[in-house]
């Protein structure tokens, strides 16, 4: 019996997986090393209003016209919806949809609804 093509389609087989393995992982592995456009312009615009309504949120909490309960509640808000946009830009290469970023503005705004109570 004759061993080398049997040998042949094994290392074939672990050559195809091997790439298939590099290829999932190249892609999150760039994302989590910073090499991709944080600095993106929908990037950049919601992570603004996100920042300003952290900024919100602290100064209405330091003068009292917010219950420390309720800061750390929208803030967590926030956090959920800067991981959802971190996500989304994991997904497409860095940058996130024009859609994409009207639902993140969605939910953006009902957190400064609940800020300005």
């Amino acid at each position: 019996m004759n061993k080398r093509p049997l040998i042949a389609a094994l290392m074939t087989l672990t050559a195809l997986a091997s790439a298939s393995s590099f290829a999932q992982t190249a892609a999150p592995a760039a994302a989590a090393s910073g090499n991709w456009a944080k600095e993106h312009p929908r990037r950049a615009e919601v992570n603004e209003r996100l920042a300003k309504q952290k900024e919100r949120i602290n100064a209405k909490e330091a003068a009292g016209d917010m219950s420390a309960a309720k800061a750390a509640k929208l803030h967590k808000q926030d956090r959920e919806i800067r991981q959802e946009e971190r996500d989304m830009a994991a997904q497409n290469g860095g940058h996130i949809t024009k859609g994409e970023q009207r639902v993140l503005n969605k939910q953006e705004n009902k957190v400064s609804q609940e800020i300005g109570k």
